[in-house]
Formats: C-alpha cells, sequence, structure tokens
C-alpha cells in the first residue's frame, strides 16, 4: 500500500493508452519555392536519407509551398531518443539547396490535435477596415511570436507552439517594371542587389597583444528608408536608387487564416505535446504560465483559454473512478447481506483496497498510465477481488467451527483452498494476459487493460493467502 500510494501520484493521467505510433517528423523551409520544387529538391533526399533508419515502419510526405514535412514512423518500442539521433546523423550528412533552412526535427506529427488552444486579442476591438486594427493585429502577432511562443515552448512536455492568425510584418517592395525596363534592369539584378547589401558577415579576426576581437560586416536594413536608398544599380556612371524604380512600404504577408475569439480577430497559439508526456501535467504547467504572462501584459491585451484537452480527459477518468469505487462499495454491501458479519465483510472488504493501491505499483513501473483503459481494468478486476478472499474466510470459519483454534482454523484452512484458489486466479489471469501480446493499435489499446486485471487479481491473491 506503502509503494502504491508513492507511484499513484506519479502515474501519468491521459484518456487513452498511447495507440499513436512513434513518429518524427523533419520540417524543412524553402521560402518561395513552388510544391514540386519542394518535392525534388527536399523531400525526395530527406526520405531516401531516412528511410534507411532502423525500425523505421512507415515514411509519408507532404510537400506545400516553401515547406516540407517528412513524418518517420518507427515500430511499436521503439527508443525515440536513439530514432531522433539516427534521424538527425542522416540529415547531417545530406546536401540540401544552399537557401534551405536547417531541418528540424519535431517530436510531435503535424496532423495532431495540439492540447490547448489560446487566444490572444484586444479587451476593446478598434474597426476591421481601419489602420489602427492592422496595426492592432501587427502587434498581437509580434507579441505571440516574439514572447509568449517561447516563453510556452520552454515549458516541460511542450513539442512546439503555432501561431496563426493575427498579420505578419513585411517589407514589400513593389517594382515599377516600366522604369527598370527603360533603364535596362531586371528584376533578378534588383533581388540579388537587395540581398547583397542586406548581410550580416563574419570579417575575421584581430589579435593585439593578448587580446582577441571578432570583426563582423554589419550592413543589415534598419528601417524602410534604408531600403529606399539602397543602390541597385549604375547607369552612365550614376547610382540608380531603388526608390527610383520601386515603391518600398511596410505591409503584412498575404492572410492564410483568421482567427476570431468572441467574434473579433485575435492571434491563436496551438499548443502540442510531446509523445510520451502527460496531457494534464502538460496543461497545467501552459496554465500555471498563463497566470504569470498575464500579469506582464498590457492592460488592453487579454489571453484567453479557448480549448483545453486535458479537462475532457479529467472528467472522463473521474467519471471510471468513481464508477470502480460505487462498484467495490456495492461489492462489500452485498457480501454482508449474505455474510451477516461486519468483521467477515470488513475482513473481505479489506481486499479491494489493498490490492487496487498495490496493482498502482505494477503499472508504474511497467509505464502504464492512468486512462480509461487502465482504470477500466481495475473497475472490471473490483468484483473479482473478493472472490479469493471469500473462499479462504469461509474455510478458515468452517474450520473454527470445528474446534480449531483461531491461529490453526488460519493456518490449516488457508492451506486446504490455496492451491484450489490459485488455480481459479491462474485460469482468470489465463483469459487476460494473453490480450498483451496483441500486435498493432488494438494490442496497444487493450495491454493495459489486460495487465492492470492481472496486476489486480495478482494482489488480491497475496491478500487472501495472507
Amino acid at each position: 500500500v506503502l509503494f502504491g500510494m508513492v507511484s499513484l501520484s506519479r502515474l501519468k493521467l491521459n484518456l487513452l493508452p498511447d495507440i499513436s505510433y512513434p513518429t518524427v517528423t523533419v520540417r524543412t523551409e524553402l521560402t518561395g519555392a513552388a510544391p514540386v520544387e519542394i518535392e525534388n529538391l527536399l523531400t525526395k533526399p530527406i526520405e531516401e536519407a531516412v528511410g534507411v533508419v532502423r525500425n523505421v515502419r512507415l515514411v509519408r510526405s507532404v510537400s506545400r509551398s516553401g515547406q516540407s514535412d517528412v513524418t518517420v514512423e518507427f515500430l511499436w518500442g521503439t527508443d525515440m531518443d536513439i530514432a531522433g539521433i539516427d534521424v538527425r546523423e542522416k540529415l547531417d550528412v545530406l546536401f540540401l539547396p544552399l537557401e534551405a533552412k536547417r531541418p528540424l526535427l519535431l517530436r510531435f506529427d503535424p496532423s495532431s490535435e495540439p492540447i490547448v488552444r489560446i487566444g490572444l486579442l484586444q479587451k476593446q476591438a478598434a474597426d476591421n477596415n481601419s489602420a489602427a486594427a492592422e496595426a492592432s493585429l501587427k502587434a498581437l502577432r509580434r507579441l505571440a511570436e516574439d514572447r509568449i511562443k517561447t516563453d510556452l515552448e520552454a515549458q516541460e512536455g511542450t513539442a512546439a507552439v503555432k501561431v496563426s492568425g493575427g498579420l505578419e510584418d513585411e517589407i514589400q517592395i513593389r517594382v515599377d517594371q516600366q522604369k527598370v525596363s527603360q533603364l535596362g534592369i531586371s528584376i533578378n539584378q534588383v533581388a540579388e542587389r537587395i540581398r547583397a547589401e542586406n548581410v550580416n558577415l563574419s570579417g575575421g579576426r584581430l589579435e593585439e597583444g593578448n587580446q582577441r576581437f571578432l570583426v563582423r560586416t554589419l550592413n543589415e536594413y534598419q528601417s524602410v528608408d534604408e531600403f529606399r536608398d539602397a543602390i541597385i544599380a549604375y547607369v552612365s556612371d550614376r547610382p540608380v536608387y531603388l526608390r527610383d524604380v520601386a515603391t518600398v512600404e511596410r505591409g503584412h504577408k498575404d492572410r492564410e487564416a483568421i482567427t476570431r475569439v468572441r467574434g473579433q480577430e485575435s492571434v491563436e497559439l496551438a499548443v502540442y505535446k510531446e509523445g510520451d508526456a502527460n496531457t494534464v501535467q502538460v496543461a497545467r504547467r501552459i496554465d500555471q504560465r498563463l497566470v504569470s504572462l498575464r500579469d506582464t501584459l498590457p492592460d488592453n491585451i487579454e489571453l484567453v483559454k479557448i480549448y483545453d484537452q486535458s479537462t475532457f480527459i479529467s472528467s472522463a477518468v473521474d467519471n471510471v473512478r468513481i464508477a470502480a469505487i460505487l462498484g467495490g462499495l456495492i461489492a462489500i454491501f452485498v457480501l454482508y447481506g449474505f455474510l451477516r458479519d461486519s468483521r467477515a465483510t470488513t475482513i473481505v472488504g479489506i481486499a479491494i483496497p489493498v490490492s487496487v493501491i498495490g496493482t498502482f505499483l505494477l503499472m508504474y513501473t511497467n509505464n502504464i498510465s492512468l486512462n480509461i483503459m487502465s482504470l477500466g481494468g481495475i473497475a472490471l478486476a473490483v468484483g473479482m477481488l473478493v472472490d479469493n478472499s471469500i473462499v479462504v474466510l469461509e474455510n478458515i470459519v468452517r474450520k473454527k467451527e470445528q474446534g480449531d483454534g483461531i491461529v490453526e482454523a488460519a493456518q490449516n484452512g488457508t492451506t486446504e483452498v490455496g492451491s484450489a484458489v490459485v488455480a481459479a486466479t491462474l485460469t482468470t489471469i489465463a483469459v487476460f494476459f494473453p490480450m498483451v501480446f496483441i500486435s498493432g493499435i488494438a494490442g496497444q489499446l487493450f495491454r493495459d487493460q489486460a495487465l492492470t486485471v492481472t496486476f489486480a487479481l495478482i494482489f488480491s491473491l497475496i491478500v487472501a493467502l495472507t
């Protein structure tokens, strides 16, 4: 009971057993590339590289404009820490286009549902068509990405935080084709010149005595005016500035999603958990962090939790837990109705809590979480937990009535029915335990239930014989 109580405090709480395949997603971005280019330049080379990693079951991919997602599914029981290292080693020796960003390894499936959704909005919304509304949405998006997202991603068990809605800042350069044609300048020349001017490069180092100085070339644009003043070409020995052939202004990227909370436009943050993390604990950490974040936000900014998967999980698990407790109580009342002896009923009734709490110890050592299936297994076993104790106690009472002393009756009565009780328990275990060997999702789903029933029956046998 002592070890069981300690184990109970450490058990993970989830809705169902982990029935998703162990996955790693490799996300690579190449800005401006079409889906066909993404597939040929990124997706196919990555698929070929990670496909030879040990224990890979399936590789699937999605190539969209500017982004490649390659999801690698592993066999059940694969050590995901080792698998992640193997995938990273294959990616490190892979030659991808220089313009592509470094591949990211995500410990979650992008198609899976987030566990928490959070809305970031202004308490007093501006008119949707006004410049103030546009500036507000830009500020909300910037606040969400630069501050709140990084803060939430640092929480233990959080795999990623995806930001959607609002307006993303973008410097827009609209080139006048007639002017560049008249000057004999191509669009590619304008783009290359801007790229070459907007740099932050290493310039080596300088050594002076026992000191060493790092030198860098800092020439990144700091404002829209610096973009306008960039020299893109020389025509007849005269400089051509970007402002001469293009209009430069601060705008926003094309919108892919509009998020509304309480009818007004806002920014949404979707929190994804790591595959083996405790959903309820991760959601609680997010809640605690949101409380401290709200205190640091401006007065006109509101942080609202829209959806929390842990609420439903806690409610569902509590319902199963209550059902198991009521089942145990009803079993004890039925026993009392037949035995008509409060002392004997109490002795038999002790078998239920002792066996259930002891089961938590073996659940913890076998990495079984508290979920609907495992608690359902305990609820299923509750009615059978008293069977062994009833048989043993009844035989002890019979021996006592025949004239044996208390100690002799306990020893002789238990010895007589011991083998029969063990055989009956093993017969019941033989029905449930083989489900552990079922492979695939069905086996993963019913494994927890089979093991909890088996553990509970083993403990009930120990309680009955002692």
